[in-house]
């Protein structure tokens, strides 16, 4: 049967080939109609996936869409109707799909999410009045946990809704009953005092929360971390490799406070020795009680621990102070071992800026190793930080998280895990001009954006960027915190020229050390910038000794503390990033202006922890 085909399948196969030739003919003509689709066009439909499975994502990334394409762009594609009346209709999509999963988030108590995405609405200007704000979702929170019986995160959770809108007579009663219940003394005192003069308290409520809680009471409440990591070899013989810390009860479940440089061992994963993790209480010094860690904040060297222990006391979280300085303070904790030592002292110093995230607490009461995580209080009774760190040169000179920093950390740590922060990948500086972008991170928020280094950050989420001299990073840094990875924020940036643009930007997760990273993108005459203080431009044409010039010096700053000034010529020899030190460290010569132009070689150090950055 084949070969009978044969006689016909030439013609068969060029009748074939007529129509294939003719149907590629016809395509190719009419691809040469059709004008390309436009590279904007293309992004679209890259996002708009994004518009049900992502949508605050989705807004996100229409938000930098619109700067580089929209109207008033340098791209003309950004015109065009068609463009436009898509980018309205998958905003749209978006927001409603962002308003349809909180609705389900509250359909499924899933309280705390609902409230996350209530603040994204509201940074779009979506009304959530009739599904719930914040407040009221915060509240719903922290009920559920009353019901569930954990006392930490509920407590938390009603002082939060309190801060954001007071709370009704019925509602602070129910929270005062059940700190008495759970014996928190200062957490009733706190209830208390937001109650109003004329509404009525039951006497024993009140007698109770009114009380004080004695010293010898308080110290059952601080207990000794032990981490033991094996053996470690010191001069061919090995020895015991122990951590020693202190850590304090904030609830009476078990849950625990410390440092997290304690706890590091027990969940840091570049660590691959043995590590276990015990507590022991100063009334039976040979009782080991195995302990855990439950979450932890690196950022603000914190750690939330738990053992199966039921503590006689239990430290107040939510009745926190802002102390003074001069305000007679008493740490507490086992200096070397010593359970049950108390130290006093006095609040030296606010505004220290040793974390990367807001501002600890100098004091000059005696603390040694075995203090790290340790509670300070106040002469009442009231928690005003946690112990982290000291310098050993200079008895006297110690630093403590303060309290009200403590409270605002938990909520990320009880959920468990690593406390993940939002980072819009910004470094700032405070001048005469407000909070001053010095560096935009490279594959972050911040560039997705197009947002400028010498822009001033004026507004977030509505609220002003403005604080009293040397305290605006951290009260950026305060805006910021309470804020999932993944949320939206509103931004007001003014240009060098002082024109304003308000911004819609989707936070991220922030990096371990933000400054590492970005030093891993960007190219060291940029990351000298937040690193250094150094923002560089290059040489001027026939410059045989520089790459670069000083454009500016950041007040403060490292190269400002070397006597570097502007317009003095630099060239870079060497650029290292030390991760595991902790440092960064530029080697440069230099012709300084101020000497008289005459060369030098610099070794120019710089933690990477920077405190300046957003």
């Amino acid at each position: 049967m084949a070969f009978k085909n044969l006689k016909w399948a030439p013609a068969f196969i060029l009748a074939l080939c007529a129509i294939l030739l003719s149907c590629t003919t016809q395509a190719q003509a009419e691809r040469r109609l059709v004008q390309p689709k436009s590279v904007s066009a293309f992004r679209l439909d890259d996002m708009a996936k994004f518009a049900s499975s992502d949508p605050a994502r989705a807004i996100h990334l229409l938000e930098v869409y619109k700067s580089i394409y929209g109207p008033g762009s340098v791209n003309p594609e950004g015109e065009d109707p068609e463009i436009q009346e898509r980018l309205a209709s998958l905003r749209e999509e978006a927001s409603g799909n962002l308003k349809a999963s909180q609705i389900k988030a509250i359909q499924e108590k899933r309280w705390a999410d609902a409230a996350s995405l209530a603040r994204s609405l509201s940074s779009l200007g979506i009304s959530v009045e009739n599904t719930g704000d914040e407040p009221d979702l915060v509240l719903e929170y922290a009920k559920q946990q009353l019901e569930e019986g954990n006392m930490l995160p509920a407590f938390l959770a009603a002082v939060r809704s309190h801060e954001l809108k007071p709370l009704e007579y019925e509602d602070i009663l129910l929270f005062l009953e059940k700190a008495v219940a759970a014996r928190q003394r200062r957490t009733a005192a706190f209830f208390l005092s937001i109650i109003n003069a004329n509404d009525t308290v039951p006497s024993e409520l009140r007698a109770y929360a009114e009380g004080r809680d004695l010293p010898q009471d308080m110290i059952k409440g601080v207990a000794t971390v032990w981490v033991d990591r094996g053996y470690r070899i010191t001069r061919g013989r090995g020895v015991p490799d122990r951590v020693l810390g202190s850590a304090f009860f904030v609830d009476a479940s078990g849950f625990l406070i410390t440092n997290y440089h304690v706890i590091a061992s027990e969940v840091d994963p570049k660590y691959e020795g043995y590590s276990r993790m015990f507590i022991r209480m100063g009334d039976s010094a040979s009782a080991r009680i195995p302990a855990k860690v439950v979450g932890w904040d690196k950022a603000m060297d914190l750690a939330l621990i738990k053992a199966e222990f039921t503590p006689e006391y239990i430290y107040s979280v939510v009745d926190r102070v802002i102390p003074n300085v001069g305000d007679t303070i008493y740490a507490i904790g086992s200096p070397g071992g010593l359970e049950k030592t108390v130290t006093q002292g006095i609040v030296s110093a606010l505004g220290r800026r040793y974390l990367q995230i807001g501002d600890v607490i100098q004091i000059d009461a005696a603390v040694n190793h075995g203090n790290s995580g340790g509670p300070v209080i106040d002469m009442t009774g009231r928690l005003v930080g946690i112990v982290f760190a000291g310098i050993e040169q200079y008895p006297g000179l110690n630093f403590a998280v303060p309290a009200e920093r403590l409270a605002a950390a938990l909520p990320a740590m009880i959920a468990g895990g690593k406390a993940e922060r939002p980072w819009l990948g910004l470094s700032v500086s405070e001048n005469t001009a407000g909070a001053e972008i010095i560096y935009v991170a490279p594959s972050t928020p911040a560039s997705d954006q197009q947002i400028k280094e010498g822009s001033v950050i004026k507004s977030i989420n509505g609220i002003a960027a403005s604080a009293p001299q040397g305290t605006l990073i951290p009260t950026l840094q305060d805006l910021l915190f309470p804020l999932r990875p993944g949320e939206l924020v509103t931004m007001e940036i003014a240009d060098s020229e002082g024109n304003v643009k308000p911004m819609l930007i989707q936070v991220t997760a922030r990096p371990e050390i933000p400054l590492a990273e970005a030093a891993k993108k960007d190219s060291k005459e940029r990351i000298a910038a937040p690193l250094f203080g150094l923002i560089l431009t290059t040489a001027a044409n026939g410059s045989t000794f520089a790459s670069y010039q000083i454009k500016r010096v950041v007040r403060g700053s490292v190269a400002d503390e070397a006597g570097l000034s502007e317009n003095d010529p630099v060239s870079i020899r060497g650029f290292r990033i030390l991760e595991n030190e902790g440092y960064a460290l530029m080697e440069i010569n230099v012709k300084k202006r101020r000497l008289g132009y005459m060369e030098t070689s610099m070794q120019l150090p710089a933690l990477l922890d920077s405190p300046d950055t957003l």
